[in-house]
């Protein structure tokens, strides 16, 4: 009996799974946006994320419900449950996702490493806690953030003004969440899986460079990382995999501060681009790991294939909106890099696709995947 998964959202997260749905010949289907997005090849319906007749009725010809992004609002996602669906990740655990103040809390409460932080609702508390903090701090709306969006790092309270005024008028209320600037050696990330019946798989701890608040560049595993911190990244990442009850892929990005210690950042509950690499570069890669997952299949190796992976998002794209004239002259000039693209229209700052190289000498690797990422710029 074929399994059927249903994903909402038509972007390139979604694009992802399908190669590894055929191949363990699981029917996807997805909800998209748009018409002609970049998981068109699967799209048999499109529609509001957000209206619940339109989530439902496609949700009853699949098995189980999951998704491309985290913005499905609880109303519908409680729907489905209440309509008898299997939801993964469910709503219990994605509010947590939705919501970076409820997010907080719960870690606070399970124990987790994170920078100071607080809930403000005005100006008074934002300046307060700016002074306590050696007078700048990092402002986020607790909703809807994400590539940069709905962050600023803020030296007097009236930065976030704007953001005051605009709270005040949304129905989840009129907080933000301010945190602590962490003085961080860099960024990491940590990919989890979990299914259902409660199998967690943990990957390599990876390096992350962002550029103007975008991933640009991961490398697995992350270079010069003890072991005594690879075993506290997986450990913080498996723990809130299940302290939150997520169920699919999670990755828990990750703060490696100056004094050694690691700080959780953010959270997705879904595919994630700090695991594009595990495409080409791990056994199992983070969209059929994903897959499995929901569908509470035993979980696959999620070790490196290769001592090292690289990959380098293709941001932008060509002037001429063509990423299919490159690719003759990219893999002819570097024929170990796994080129993958997202049916997406080139545009200033836009993920457009990226490109995976692996081997054993990092240097090597990393040049190989700047030098074939390059050819789809300007």
């Amino acid at each position: 009996m074929t399994l059927r998964v249903g994903v909402v959202g038509g972007g390139q997260l979604a694009r992802m799974m399908i190669a590894p749905a055929v191949e363990l010949g699981i029917e996807l289907s997805v909800l998209a946006e748009q018409e002609d997005m970049s998981a068109r090849l699967a799209t048999v319906a499109v529609g509001d994320y957000r209206d619940t007749e339109t989530v439902l009725a496609f949700a009853r010809g699949v098995d189980v419900v999951t998704f491309d992004h985290e913005h499905v609002p609880q109303p519908v996602l409680r729907a489905l449950v209440d309509a008898g669906i299997a939801v993964h990740p469910g709503p219990d655990a994605l509010q947590f996702a939705q919501d970076k103040l409820r997010m907080r809390a719960r870690l606070e409460e399970l124990g987790m490493p994170q920078p100071d932080w607080a809930a403000v609702t005005g100006v008074d508390d934002l300046q307060a806690f700016i002074d306590d903090h050696g007078g700048r701090a990092v402002v986020k709306t607790p909703r809807g953030g994400y590539d940069g969006h709905g962050v600023r790092v803020v030296a007097t309270a009236t930065e976030a003004a704007d953001w005051f005024a605009a709270l005040a008028e949304d129905a989840h209320g009129g907080a933000l969440l301010v945190e602590e600037l962490v003085e961080f050696r860099r960024e990491l990330s940590q990919q989890v899986a979990r299914r259902p019946s409660g199998e967690v798989r943990a990957y390599p701890v990876v390096e992350t460079v962002q550029r103007d608040g975008v991933c640009a560049e991961v490398i697995a595993p992350a270079p010069h990382v003890s072991d005594r911190l690879a075993e506290a990244a997986a450990e913080v990442g498996v723990g809130i995999a299940t302290g939150l009850g997520v169920t699919g892929m999670l990755a828990v990005e990750l703060f490696e501060t100056t004094d050694d210690r690691i700080l959780v950042n953010e959270l997705a509950m879904r595919p994630h681009n700090s695991g594009h690499w595990s495409q080409d570069g791990a056994i199992t890669s983070q969209f059929e790991q994903h897959l499995r997952a929901v569908l509470d299949l035993p979980l696959g190796d999620a070790a490196a294939r290769q001592r090292w992976s690289v990959m380098v998002n293709i941001l932008g794209g060509p002037a001429d909106g063509s990423l299919e004239d490159r690719f003759a002259a990219v893999l002819a000039a570097h024929p170990d890099a796994k080129v993958h693209t997202y049916g997406k229209t080139p545009r200033p700052g836009r993920k457009v696709g990226h490109v995976n190289v692996t081997g054993d000498d990092l240097d090597d690797v990393a040049y190989d995947a700047h030098a074939a990422a390059a050819f789809f710029a300007g």
